[in-house]
């Protein structure tokens, strides 16, 4: 662990003082040297941006991989034990919620006290809910069940969110300045955001293959030991980030909580309903219709929805390419938030009439509707996670992106919940026409965005 920022400070001024007894112009070797003992002192000042990237990125990979797989292990494990779909999307219910209270807490923390601390505790804190759920059993009561999982989950819920948190913001804060040059500078921005989250959500989709194998080999119980042990050593290698990656220079209050701005205010509504409606469909009711109505076995669940997550993440990542390739070189504007909200409206609502017309089989409807809504779908999200950026300066990313995803986190409470419960009401239909309701939604609340420049 990095050594108190008191003693730093005092080995430095003695070394400064050290510089000034070799003379007030050092040579060489004695410039070398003092370079030497400040490296010593810190490791982290030497890292470039692109290596504090790096390191942040591969630490949100490994959480997302355990992320994922615990999202399939839980819900495979306890629907296998009897549990109906809304008791499961209750299994969730903490996760989401606790979710928004720490995008709008953990932004605050962000910018007080640095990425790296908040980056820290979201990943030991998914390592702690990763080893509560170790003893959990088949003979236990299932409203003890029930109460203790979501206990884990809402563990599980702040630490994604403080990661998700912190390394989204930590891109600003990294990317190379070109003030002569703006469009370079938001067009490597644009790439660094894509990139990070497509992968993210590319290894998330390896995480729900890698949940159903892991539960169809070893059980649920070896299971998250072998993923908590995983990331701990992921956890490692952050030991190296400067300690004032993201922190402000000026202290936030918790008046600064809150946007004022209204271009991250009306991007944060229509993320509300864009992620409701993909989780409304997608966390709790689609598992259980492949696995229930379809006939598929766990790991044909889990595979399938972890290749669906794996192209929804490449998309997100080649978005930038995708754009060039279409003849779009400048940066993303409001239109562009517009008209994909608009294209994903229909996708919903046409698998939703396939069902009810019974055009051709039911899983060729929801696969093929599935693999358009991943690529329509994609192309929001990562257009979306570059505006939130563009509509914020480097100083209080983190306030704003905390803010964001808080929005976020709000509309997966609402669709992970509305998930378990329309399917006991009407199916997947029922799930589908909610979720086009929601993108609807998004799509009108995008009409009212201002150009970045403006908010």
């Amino acid at each position: 662990m990095p050594s108190d920022p008191a003693s730093e400070r005092v080995a430095d001024r003695q070394l400064d003082r050290g510089s000034d007894r070799i003379g007030s112009e050092p040579g060489p070797m004695d410039g070398r040297r003092l370079d030497q003992a400040r490296h010593q002192r810190h490791p982290a000042a030497t890292l470039t941006a692109l290596q504090q990237y790096m390191i942040v990125t591969a630490n949100y990979w490994a959480f997302t991989l355990t992320d994922g797989a615990l999202r399939m292990l839980v819900v495979f494990h306890f629907h296998a034990l009897g549990y109906s779909t809304l008791e499961i999307a209750l299994l969730f219910l903490f996760y989401e919620f606790f979710g928004i209270l720490t995008n709008l807490y953990g932004g605050w923390l962000g910018g007080r006290f640095g990425l790296r601390l908040t980056l820290w505790t979201g990943t030991l804190l998914q390592v702690a809910a990763l080893l509560m759920l170790i003893p959990v059993a088949d003979s236990w009561p299932k409203w003890w069940s029930v109460a203790y999982v979501m206990v884990a989950q809402a563990l599980s819920g702040i630490a994604k969110d403080l990661n998700k948190m912190s390394a989204k913001s930590a891109i600003k804060t990294v990317v190379p300045q070109t003030p002569d040059d703006h469009d370079k500078g938001e067009q490597q921005l644009f790439r660094w955001v894509a990139l990070l989250t497509g992968s993210k959500n590319a290894l998330k989709g390896v995480g729900f293959f890698l949940g159903g194998v892991l539960l169809t080999t070893i059980g649920f119980q070896a299971a998250v030991a072998v993923m908590a042990a995983g990331l701990l050593l992921a956890f490692c290698g952050t030991l190296v980030l400067p300690a004032d990656m993201g922190r402000m220079k000026q202290k936030p209050g918790f008046s600064a909580l809150f946007s004022k701005s209204r271009g991250i205010n009306v991007l944060s509504l229509a993320r509300f309903f864009l992620f409701g409606a993909r989780d409304v469909w997608f966390v709790v009711a689609l598992p259980v219709f492949l696995e229930a109505a379809l006939g598929w076995r766990f790991w044909e669940v889990g595979g399938f929805l972890g290749l669906w997550v794996i192209g929804y993440g490449i998309v997100q990542g080649a978005a930038p390419a995708l754009r060039r390739a279409w003849g779009q070189s400048a940066p993303p504007a409001v239109a562009d938030v517009q008209f994909w909200s608009v294209l994903l409206t229909a996708i919903p609502a046409l698998i939703a009439i396939a069902l009810w017309r019974q055009v051709g089989q039911s899983g060729v409807a929801v696969v093929a509707g599935l693999a358009v809504f991943a690529v329509v779908f994609a192309m929001n999200s990562s257009i979306h996670s570059y505006m939130i950026l563009a509509y914020s300066d480097a100083e209080a990313v983190s306030l704003n992106v905390g803010f964001y995803y808080m929005a976020n986190a709000a509309g997966r409470l609402v669709g992970t919940l509305l998930s378990g419960a329309m399917f006991l009401m009407g199916g997947m239909q029922a799930c589908l026409w909610s979720s086009t309701a929601m993108l609807a939604a998004a799509a009108l609340v995008s009409r009212r965005l201002p150009p970045p420049a403006a908010s």
